[in-house]
């Protein structure tokens, strides 16, 4: 560790205007001999000896050429006395920038910037020709819309910029760029309109971020998030929503939000949340005013049916005195060989089994194997006495209806909050099961955000 912070002191050494000095001080510090994709380039422009370091993948071949050609065109009387003004008048490029010390010129470096260095310059001349390997922008897998643009965020954050961009043509639209992580040097975005966002909020994630001590976001969002806010580990509902639609997070920043964008990561993070917010999804912005209303509505009850439809049921089998005659169909008609708490569980398990082996099957292979392992286990376990088919068809109501929201931590948090109520009801009976519900509310309700408002209500300028 003490190696680790001598070199990033070391780093903040300024550029000196010998060429061969500022060469072997990088020579040094980076791997170009371990390391076969960092070139050092040495050529002559105007007279003067020049190195161009860069790492090969990033940097656009033809682009680099071209710069190159014009540059060794340079003659001697042509040469400016400073790096700024070579910068503006030698160099036939758009992105480029002047550098005053080695903590810069390495940042940019390994980041794909061709950093140069010229004999007589106390500066590096940096060329941001780079070019990252990614993908093509399509629609996202999992948020997919009936109506709207079919293309989504990807890996590169200055694409997601652009996206945004393309959809927000206001000069009020800031995106602020930082880094974090001492090693890794992740690139953050903080997107935000500068007229509509809540100010207080802003300077709060403005100063989480700055104020992040850690060595690297592995996880690239997932690792920011957990640097922003500590999450009690015993309340599972999220504090942040993701999305993969740039017209979700412009749609967003129009309604005076901030979203943040990490570098390597195909989605958003939206700022502040609330339970509402969660249970959203790009198709309540594109159907009519009816229509959209109706979808959230339909999607906040089947959301409260996930939690309660069994614990209710279970409740039920254990009192069928309180069932109402209406209703009496609903009991347990065959025998119960396994108690019933123990048949939801098991299946509860079977069914995260289910979606676990459906996620690591080959694309080709899941929809069937699924299939296949749905009917044959629903059926035999039915016909061998390991389940009952009331609660058979219960657990199959709850797995698909898990489905009906967009987001996943939301589904796994309404997961939890089912398993404490049955636990709870099979123990304790109705008391239980009041006290589950007390528990399941007061999780909701006491839930922080962010800005430190109330997971049921998120004020916004």
């Amino acid at each position: 560790m003490m190696e680790g912070h001598r070199t990033r002191e070391q780093l903040n050494k300024k550029i000196a205007a010998s060429r061969e000095e500022n060469a072997a001080y990088m020579n040094q510090v980076l791997p170009l001999k371990d390391s076969f994709d960092m070139i050092q380039r040495d050529i002559v422009i105007g007279g003067r000896m020049s190195s161009f370091y860069f790492i090969d993948g990033f940097t656009k071949d033809e682009t680099m050429l071209k710069i190159m050609d014009s540059l060794m065109k340079v003659t001697k009387e042509d040469m400016p006395p400073d790096a700024t003004r070579f910068s503006r008048e030698c160099v036939p490029y758009v992105e480029v920038d002047v550098l005053g010390n080695f903590d810069q010129v390495m940042k940019n470096v390994l980041s794909g910037v061709t950093c140069v260095f010229i004999d007589g310059y106390e500066a590096c001349i940096a060329i941001d020709c780079r070019t990252y390997p990614a993908r093509s922008v399509e629609e996202p897998d999992k948020d997919k819309a009936l109506r709207g643009s079919r293309d989504g965020f990807v890996e590169t954050i200055v694409f997601n910029t652009a996206l945004m961009r393309r959809r927000i043509r206001d000069p009020h639209l800031v995106m602020e760029m930082t880094e974090v992580g001492d090693s890794s040097r992740t690139d953050v975005a903080i997107c935000y309109m500068s007229d509509r966002v809540d100010q207080e909020l802003l300077k709060n994630v403005s100063n989480r971020i700055q104020a992040i001590q850690t060595d690297d976001l592995r996880m690239n969002q997932q690792s920011l998030a957990e640097c922003l806010f500590k999450r009690k580990w015993y309340n599972p509902f999220p504090k942040f929503k993701f999305t993969e639609r740039p017209d979700t997070a412009a749609a967003c920043l129009l309604e005076g939000k901030v979203v943040i964008l990490v570098d390597n990561s195909p989605s958003a993070m939206i700022l502040p949340t609330s339970i509402y917010d969660m249970i959203e999804e790009a198709n309540d912005y594109y159907f009519p005013t009816l229509t959209s209303v109706y979808l959230k509505v339909s999607r906040g009850l089947i959301n409260l049916m996930t939690i309660f439809l069994t614990p209710v049921f279970l409740l039920f089998m254990q009192n069928l005195n309180w069932l109402p005659q209406v209703f009496a169909f609903v009991a347990v008609k065959d025998t119960v060989n396994i108690p019933l708490i123990w048949q939801l569980l098991l299946l509860e398990v079977a069914i995260d089994g289910l979606r676990l082996a459906a996620l690591n099957t080959p694309s080709m292979l899941s929809t069937p194997l699924s299939v296949i392992a749905g009917l044959v286990m629903g059926e035999f376990s039915v016909a061998s006495g390991w389940f009952n088919s009331e609660v058979m068809l219960y657990m199959a109501f709850v797995a698909v209806a898990n489905y009906t929201q967009p987001n996943f931590e939301l589904g796994y948090a309404l997961k939890f909050m089912r398993l404490e109520l049955l636990i709870l009801t099979a123990l304790f009976d109705w008391i239980g099961f009041a006290a589950g519900s007390i528990l399941i509310i007061c999780s909701i309700c006491f839930n922080k955000t962010l800005s430190g408002r109330s997971y049921l209500n998120v004020k916004l300028n």
